[in-house]
Formats: structure tokens, sequence, C-alpha cells
């Protein structure tokens, strides 16, 4: 099997620009991964480990990898060396899987900055185990998607945000008006290595792997150069911790079910839904002695609360409820967020060029609005859009450091020598400079529309063409 697999990984590049089969995502058709979901085929349970390393599901799982790209690990090796070097220690890779000897590197530790101030830490995998990570990761999916709930939506095929969200919709036009926003407290760095294992050998029977799996959680990580041993936690930034916080938290989505309770889960974003405060707050009680008792998690007292749906924040979004039908609304600090990174993309200290500008505010605005669509924001258009062209040409004014350029552009534009004059020797503020009438004249909207800036107005519309509504 291991020439096999070797003769795979040398065709890998000539095949990777093979289209799929309609029917199939990423693995092929025998594995049970369809368009409609997972397909009646029974996993070996005993033998799995063979089938993790099969050479249709390493390919997928090196397809998936490369295409990903991403930064590599404490080895430095890029996804482009990944295929040179499995086509020298591929065979040796799989062999030292087979017979357990193989050694799992410790992840590299990375923190990227949250909303709140705080950092969130990732760890990133060399390129060799992400490859064996994900081809754990297929499998797992194939044997654990017939048990999750229908209710979980994060990190799970076919399912995403916009259908969670659908979902809450739901069950407030079914008058569960009152919730329970459950927060979990660093779930990703409080998972039970024990208690993730004893519920993995529920479904796993073959030993190998969960002594494969037990081994990637606890490689450790490197920080700052320095070893850390990991004894709680699944890192976030490899291909295994998605699946395998579905796994751990479809213990309190069954035990919720169990119960009889309305829920919405993305990943560990938690939402139960109540008809009365009362229920909630009840709910509320008798659910938190589970979670930390039975699954070994913290929940986050200070920040979990029971509410009228109107005061709980779910996947961005906020929630309303007007005759009988469930309105779905921006969150104020969704609002924030978005101002925040435009204010970040349209600073002139990133020296970026013009062209890189737009290209990075058309793809940022097209994605939120696309995000935001279920939110019904259109009598805010016009004033983000103002706001929005003010800050482009406070951008494009600075730019302009020095009086003869600003006088040079200025003339393209506006024909009375004086108002160009006045504004290209003005020293008020930036801000105040793109609000001033010659600037606007100047670099008016139309200009700055034609020269291909973006607007909320203009995704806003384009959207909901392409949905059929214009």
């Amino acid at each position: 099997m291991t020439g096999r697999m070797q003769n795979e990984l040398m065709r890998l590049d000539q095949s990777e620009s093979r289209v799929e089969p309609k029917g199939t995502i990423g693995l092929q058709t025998s594995m049970g991964i369809s368009e409609d979901g997972v397909t009646d085929f029974t996993l070996p349970k005993d033998g799995l480990l063979e089938f993790i390393l099969s050479p249709a599901n390493l390919n997928a799982a090196y397809k998936k990898v490369k295409g990903n790209k991403g930064s590599g690990g404490i080895d430095g090796m890029s996804t482009e060396e990944l295929l040179p070097y499995l086509k020298e220690h591929g065979s040796a890779l799989v062999a030292s899987l087979r017979e357990g000897t193989y050694k799992p590197n410790p992840v590299r530790r990375v923190e990227i900055p949250k909303s709140n101030g705080k950092k969130r830490g990732l760890g990133i995998p060399t390129v060799v185990d992400r490859v064996v990570q994900q081809a754990i990761s297929q499998v797992l999916e194939l044997l654990y998607e017939p048990q999750f709930s229908e209710t979980s939506y994060g990190f799970r095929p076919h399912r995403g945000a916009h259908k969670a969200l659908l979902k809450c919709g739901e069950y407030i036009e079914q008058g569960y008006v009152f919730a329970v926003d459950m927060d979990l407290e660093k779930f990703f760095d409080m998972v039970s290595h024990s208690k993730l294992i004893e519920v993995l050998s529920h479904t796993i029977t073959d030993g190998r792997v969960i002594s494969l799996i037990h081994r990637y959680l606890n490689a450790g990580v490197i920080h700052c150069g320095n070893y850390e041993p990991s004894q709680l936690g699944v890192p976030q930034g490899g291909p295994l911790s998605p699946i395998l916080s579905n796994i751990i938290l479809n213990e309190l989505d069954k035990e919720l079910e169990r119960r009889g309770h309305k829920f919405v889960r993305y990943a560990d974003d938690l939402v139960i839904f109540c008809k009365s405060r009362k229920a909630a707050k009840r709910t509320y009680e008798h659910i938190v002695p589970f979670i930390e008792k039975k699954l070994f998690l913290k929940v986050n007292k200070v920040k979990t609360k029971v509410a009228y749906i109107r005061n709980i924040k779910f996947l961005s979004y906020a929630f309303g409820r007007r005759s009988g039908k469930c309105q779905y609304r921006l969150h104020p600090e969704s609002v924030q967020k978005m101002k925040a990174k435009i204010r970040e993309l349209t600073s002139r200290s990133n020296g970026w060029s013009y062209e890189y500008r737009k290209h990075r505010l058309q793809w940022y605005i097209r994605g939120w609005s696309n995000y935001f669509s279920l939110a019904g924001y259109k009598p805010r258009l016009e004033e983000w859009d103002s706001w929005l062209r003010h800050r482009i040409r406070m951008c494009i004014w600075k730019s302009w450091k020095r009086v003869r350029t600003r006088l040079h552009n200025l003339e393209k534009f506006v024909s009375d020598k004086n108002r160009v004059r006045m504004a290209a020797f003005c020293r008020k503020s930036y801000w105040r400079m793109s609000q001033h009438p010659t600037v606007h004249e100047a670099l008016s909207d139309e200009r700055l529309f034609r020269a291909g800036y973006p607007t909320f107005t203009g995704c806003y519309v384009d959207f909901n063409k392409a949905r059929g509504y214009y």
C-alpha cells in the first residue's frame, strides 16, 4: 500500500487541475460524501487506521492542505515544498503511522488580536502534520456526521452561519423569545484530553487511531522558542480541532435534545431558546452543572446571560420580533467592527497602492454585505456610503502631500483657479478637507465610482439581483 501511496503522490500535481465528479466533495464517491450529505456507507471501525492511510484519503488530504496554503509550522516547510518531501518520505511516513511510532511535531504558537483587545492563540502544525490531521479529520467526519445534531451548524459540510440564523428565526417565530446565551470560557484551550478520548472511544474501537489522536493532543506548543506541554485543549489552527470540538460538544447537544430544549449551536457559540424568562433561568441552572461536571468545560458566568432575544448577539447578529415574524438586525458591535476595519483599509500608513486598496475594499465590503444580507440595513446604506466616500477622499487627499501635487490634481477637475488655490493651501485636517466643497467636486461620488471604488449600496443591489429580488 505504501508503494501505491507514493505513486499516487507523484501524480498529485498533474491531477490537481482535474475536475471532481459533481456528486463528490474532496474524496472519492466510494468514501460516502455526496452533495446531499453522507451516503449509506459503513466504515470499518476496527480497521479505521487503514482507511485513514488509504491512498485516496491521503491524496484528498494533500490536495486540501495544498489548496488552503497557510504558513509553515516549527520546521519552516511550506506547502510548496510538501510534494517533493512526500515523494521522498511518503512511504516511511505511512509505515511509521501504521506501526504507531510516528511522533507529531509541536505546534507553532501565534497570537492574533481580538476585538476586545485580548489575543487568541492559534497552534500552527507543520505541513506534514496538517496532511495527517486532515486525513484523520476526513474519516472522522464520515464517522460522526450521522451522529451530530440537526441544530449544530459549525464546521460541518453543507451548513453555515446563515442556516444557523434561519433556524433561530424559526424558533423565535414559534414563540421561543427568551434565550440562554451561553459563553464557554476559552473553550478550545479548556477541552479535557481524557474526556475527549473517552468520548472518541465510544465510537472508535481501533486503538491505533485513538493513540494517534492522543499523540496529537499531547504534541505540545513552541512559543517564543520555548516548548510548553499541552495538557488541555485542542489548539485552533489545525485540521483536527474543528471535528474534535464538534465531537465533544455533541455530548452537550445530545443532553439538550434529551431534555427537549430548542437550541442552535455554531462551534462553541450556543443559544438555548425558551418561551419564558423563568424557563430560561431554570434551563441555565440545570445545564451549567452538566457542562462543568460532566464535560469538564468552564462556563463564563459573567458573559453568559438569560435575556429576551432582542438583547442577545449570535454570530454577530441581533434579533427582533414584529407581528410574529423574526427580524434579523445588525448588532451595534458589528457596525463598529466594520467601521474599524474600513479605517484600517483607508489608512495611508500602510503604504498600499490605489489599486491594491480598491481591491481590499471591494473584497471586504462585498464579503461583509453578503454575510449580513439577512439583516434589514437598507435605510443605513446612504449614511455608510457617505462616510466611506469621506474616508476615501481623506486617504487620497493625504496622498497628495505637496501643495504642487494638490494644485495639479485639483485643476484637472475644478475650473475655478481661486477655489483650487484656497483648497491646495488650506491647512485643515485631512478629515475636514475630505468634506471641503472643492475636494468633494474633484473627487465626486461619480468619479470615485468610475475609478472602481465600491459602495455599500452597489454591493447590496448586486447581491439582491443575484437572489432575484431586483
